[in-house]
């Protein structure tokens, strides 16, 4: 051996980006996913090269249309089923308007209280998180539920 690690033995994770989108009033956007008809804040896997808040930036407004400024990391999220780990990240809208895309059938403002009520444990805890001001968090869940 030489010395390097054979990667194909070692456990793979994915990094994604959530966004947490505040408008002024204190709405936060939510998309219903085009694949599992959940309602859950926007964002998707970081690509190579791309750093956090570009990511969330490009993921926000390609599911939602909606241009933003992130502003700070508010959690870390661990799918410990899938291996993803998923950065929050507290960002306000600074253009664009709500669209369905190909991955959101459906695209909505929502009071925080309507978009805790309605998204899984796991995605809901991310909204709550990002508006306190004592994390940033860090926790796991199993794709729907914290454990």
């Amino acid at each position: 051996m030489d010395g390097r690690r054979v990667t194909s033995e070692l456990p793979l994770h994915s990094v994604s980006v959530t966004g947490i989108v505040r408008r002024e009033d204190g709405r936060i956007l939510a998309i219903k996913r085009s694949d599992d008809g959940r309602w859950v804040p926007p964002g998707g896997v970081l690509e190579l090269g791309e750093t956090p808040q570009d990511g969330v930036v490009r993921e926000v407004l390609e599911e939602t249309g909606v241009k933003v400024e992130p502003e700070r990391l508010t959690g870390v999220y661990k799918n410990m089923k899938l291996g993803v780990v998923s950065l929050a990240i507290l960002c306000r809208p600074i253009g664009g308007e709500p669209r369905p895309t190909d991955e959101a059938s459906s695209v909505a403002w929502l009071l925080p209280s309507e978009a805790e009520a309605i998204m899984p444990e796991a995605r809901a805890v991310r909204v709550s998180d990002a508006l306190r001001e004592d994390g940033p968090f860090i926790r796991a869940h199993d794709g729907s539920a914290l454990i």
